[in-house]
């Protein structure tokens, strides 16, 4: 019987899963068996999978397409590890990955557990500018979740682990995307189980995104909170407003710049600079920490834009969001009979 089960969606993504599974070949601990769940792919993953066979204990399930919190759900009630692991199909685990996790939980005994995301440094320079402001305290205030503490960690499910017990006890995944992590993770914490951040057990995310899909990712996450500050209104956080906040406050910048005088952008300049000087320190790269201006700015905006809209709607106005919002829900029988 494997410790871990390792539960991986994937659709029309057979590069990624060659990537990933090379990577889960070369850890140093090896007592888990992976569940490669293939959503409706038109492009499988199956000669991939097949071509590992020697090299992991890895099983093959395609399905019709229902997005990848139904894919979890199904990996997860084929898993027999005492724990589920979650990855993303475009991650790399580094080799001591699930040592790092063995080594945590035997110290620290855990229901449920998370670890960061790093940039891989075979990633383009746009990967890496993304990276840094999906991670970066000053563009997320920690919203992402990087705070080992039960009321403020929230696990991710591009690098996420929860036991058997938490399974049977909270079950899976809804229907929303995105939204689904957090919603898992609330109803974790509303349990009462033991939630942790294992700090060296990151993965590689790749993101794989331009600019144009991140606009459209941010904005889906923007749009999500207050839906999910509706769900749980006791996981609401002030931190939660600020990308809104600072859209509003850049376009009142805007419009005195434009009226009285340009100088009144002086501001937006000094954070620009403030992302700069941290992205390069981190980075090394002059081109990476101008990149990542323009991806932090992208990220305030759209996700600022998509949690004042839904805040409106949702909040404010009360509509329902599977009316409103209805392409972020996979389920269409659980739309309202009267909409």
């Amino acid at each position: 019987m494997p410790k871990y089960s390792v539960i991986i969606p994937i659709y029309n993504r057979p590069d990624e899963a060659k990537e990933l599974l090379e990577s889960l070949s070369k850890q140093t601990y090896k007592n888990f068996d992976i569940l490669m769940i293939e959503d409706g792919s038109s492009e499988d993953c199956s000669a991939i999978v097949k071509s590992y066979a020697n090299d992991l204990d890895i099983k093959y399930h395609f399905k019709p397409n229902s997005g990848p919190g139904d894919s979890r759900n199904v990996g997860m009630s084929m898993a027999t590890g005492d724990y589920l692991i979650f990855f993303d199909s475009d991650c790399i685990i580094p080799p001591q990955y699930f040592e790092e996790v063995e080594k945590h939980l035997a110290e620290t005994p855990l229901d449920a557990f998370g670890g960061p995301d790093s940039a891989h440094e075979s990633f383009s320079k746009v990967q890496k500018a993304i990276n840094y402001a999906m991670t970066s305290i000053i563009t997320t205030g920690g919203i992402r979740g990087k705070k080992n503490k039960l009321d403020q960690y929230q696990p991710r499910s591009f690098n996420m682990g929860i036991s058997q017990e938490v399974y049977k006890k909270v079950g899976g995944y809804t229907d929303v995307t995105p939204g689904e992590d957090p919603d898992l993770s609330y109803r974790i914490m509303n349990a009462g189980f033991r939630v942790g951040l294992i700090e060296k057990a990151y993965v590689f995310h790749k993101r794989r995104i331009d600019f144009s899909k991140f606009i459209k990712q941010v904005y889906k996450f923007g749009v999500m909170r207050p839906v999910l500050v509706k769900w749980y209104p006791d996981k609401f956080k002030l931190t939660y407003t600020f990308p809104t906040l600072f859209l509003l406050f850049s376009l009142f910048l805007l419009g005195l710049a434009v009226m009285i005088n340009p100088l009144f952008l002086l501001p937006l300049a000094f954070i620009a600079a403030i992302l700069f000087i941290e992205s390069l320190i981190k980075t090394k790269s002059l081109s990476i920490s101008l990149l990542a201006i323009l991806a932090s700015f992208i990220q305030l905006y759209a996700y600022g834009y998509g949690f004042l809209k839904s805040t409106i709607l949702i909040l404010i106005l009360k509509k329902e969001e599977r009316i409103v919002f209805d392409n972020f829900f996979f389920d269409k029988s659980k739309r309202p009979k009267n909409s």
